[in-house]
Formats: structure tokens, sequence, C-alpha cells
């Protein structure tokens, strides 16, 4: 496996469709070996999620959109929350990606927990955010929170992704 560099990255956001869409700044978050996604969106967690084998039952919570105060902040208690982020992505048929969060966040005591963005994806995701800091975090709308990681796969994918999340939350 190798991760795609800046120059990379640069080239297919440039092609149809691009790469990654939809971003604030192209040389701010344009990395040596990533691309680093921002918070449109921050949610409170109402409820149980299910998940089983054949997705027959799996339900996510209802969750409750929390507003950022009028110079754009929000604080989170310690707990766990859901985020939108502004950028879409469109993975091709010979790419994967990973998601970390940026180091801010670990000095902070916050976490993120994403998974597997696989070939053939398209959408703008969300991941979790979970504040492990007793005293709290404050987020500003568009803060940089993760750096996406793009891989080659060894051949293109066969099956490209096709699941319930495809082009999610494009209407944002």
């Amino acid at each position: 496996m190798s991760f795609l560099s800046d120059a990379e990255i640069r080239e297919l956001i440039s092609q149809e469709p691009p790469l990654v869409e939809k971003f604030l700044d192209l040389e701010t978050q344009a990395q040596p070996n990533g691309f680093e996604m921002t918070v449109a969106e921050v949610y409170e967690l109402n409820g149980a999620g299910a998940v089983d084998f054949d997705n027959s039952g799996r339900k996510t919570p209802e969750k409750k959109l929390l507003p950022f105060d009028e110079n754009g902040w929000l604080h989170l208690n310690p707990g766990i929350y859901s985020i939108v982020l502004n950028e879409i992505v469109n993975i091709p048929k010979n790419l994967g990606a990973i998601a970390y969060h940026r180091s801010s966040l670990t000095r902070s005591g916050v976490v993120l927990g994403t998974a597997v963005w696989d070939a053939g994806y398209s959408g703008r995701s969300e991941c979790l955010v979970i504040v492990h800091n007793p005293a709290g975090f404050d987020m500003k709308k568009d803060a940089r929170v993760m750096q996406l990681l793009f891989f080659r796969l060894g051949t293109d994918a066969a099956n490209l992704y096709n699941g319930v999340y495809q082009n999610e939350n494009l209407e944002k």
C-alpha cells in the first residue's frame, strides 16, 4: 500500500469528478501525505443504534443539530458527537482512504471515530468526535479536524461501494 502525495492529490482534484470538492482552501488543506477535512455541522446523538450481519436490523441513532454561536464556536462537553464534513469525496476504483484525527485534537483529549472509505464511495461523510477531556473541547465551524489519507489499491476494485451511505449529505 502506498499513500498518495500532495502532488497526486492535487492532480486528482483537477480531474472530473474531482477526488475532493467543496473544500475551503486547497493551499491550507492539501498536506504532504493527505487532505485535511473540515467541520460543517455537529450533532448530539440521541438514542441507540444497531447493526447486524445483513443490515436488515441496522439503525442509526436520532441526531440533534448543535448550533455554533455568533462567533462560530461550539463547546462540546465530554461525550460522543457526530460531525458532517464540508468536503465531498469521490473515490475512484483504484483508490481507498483512511482517516486520522489531527494531532491537535489528540493533544486536547479528543479523538475521531472513522471507517474505511471504499473505492467508489462518493459523498459528504460523517464521523464521530469523542471528547475525553473532562473540561470539554471548543470547536469552531470549518475547523480542520481530520486528515484523509488516500492509498492505491493493488488492482482496481471489482465491486465499487454501493451501500446506503453512497451520495450521503450532498444537500448540505
